[in-house]
């Protein structure tokens, strides 16, 4: 995402725990910073993208925090899926004049690689219209209401993604058991009512035996924590999202949270002894 905005002409300073990734972004024309705090200070937009909540407070909140050391007048835009309470909690701590707006992310590396992201913009509108112009270089922007409504959002489509993608090895597993070639199975989901984005972009990295590392059990799960909170104010059952719950949960029990999310098909594998291995010219979708 930093490598698109700078090649769109912004001036872009980055920070980032891993050395390597800002060396990377300095070779394509990006300034580097020493500190969060650094990055925020001289920042007329700052953009935060960080696994889970818990960095972003550790990022942002406190006297010490990157928040405080924004100018009257920024803007900063949080990409991270993110707890809402804590986004609240966040915006009423912005020092006056500054601004704050939620865009968390879908579409993986490759779509943030080729620009193809869609993001879920929640904030009040003015802010949104001012930052809608640098967001258009990552993606598609679907702006979703006030602050907090875009973390909603992309939660809900990452709770149809986990439930997808648990039933995806589920099907594989059926047809391969009773005879029908893996090649001709997917062809066929993917021309039928059972297409889907999980059959046509994750499938791949079933195939190859990768399980997709770009995206692990671990955020899966991270995920799934912030939709059951979510899902506590349903007057109602919600037994798709509990039982895909559980089968990510029994996939990290077993292989560690650190694998690739499409371990949770890997766990249906072991267990019926079949193999999901397709010969194909299947690219990693980070090197896309």
């Amino acid at each position: 995402m930093a490598r698109r905005l700078v090649d769109a002409g912004y001036p872009v300073q980055v920070f980032d725990l891993v050395p390597e990734a800002v060396a990377d972004l300095v070779a394509t024309g990006a300034k580097p910073a020493d500190s969060s705090v650094a990055t925020a200070s001289g920042a007329d937009l700052l953009l935060t993208s960080l696994p889970r909540p818990e960095h972003v407070e550790s990022v942002m909140a406190g006297p010490d925090g990157a928040l405080a050391a924004l100018a009257p007048g920024s803007l900063w835009v949080d990409l991270t899926t993110n707890r809402v309470e804590l986004l609240a909690r966040l915006a009423a701590e912005a020092p006056d004049g500054v601004s704050v707006v939620e865009s968390p992310v879908t579409g993986a590396v490759d779509g943030a690689r080729t620009g193809d992201l869609t993001l879920f913009v929640g904030g009040a509108e003015a802010d949104v219209d001012r930052v809608a112009p640098v967001l258009d270089h990552l993606g598609m922007v679907i702006r979703c209401g006030a602050l907090g409504t875009g973390n909603v959002v992309k939660l809900v489509t990452n709770q149809l993604w986990f439930v997808a993608a648990a039933a995806l090895g589920e099907g594989f597993a059926v047809g391969l058991a009773n005879g029908v070639e893996l090649d001709i199975l997917w062809h066929a989901i993917r021309n039928s009512v059972g297409d889907s984005f999980v059959a046509r972009h994750d499938a791949p990295s079933i195939f190859a035996g990768h399980y997709d590392p770009s995206f692990t059990l671990g955020l899966c799960l991270k995920d799934l924590g912030l939709l059951g909170e979510l899902q506590e104010r349903v007057r109602a059952e919600l037994p798709m999202t509990d039982a895909a719950r559980a089968a990510f949960a029994a996939a990290a029990e077993r292989y560690g949270a650190d694998v690739g999310e499409l371990h949770v098909a890997k766990r249906i594998e072991d267990d019926a002894g079949l193999s999901m291995r397709l010969d194909g010219d299947w690219v990693p979708p980070w090197e896309k």
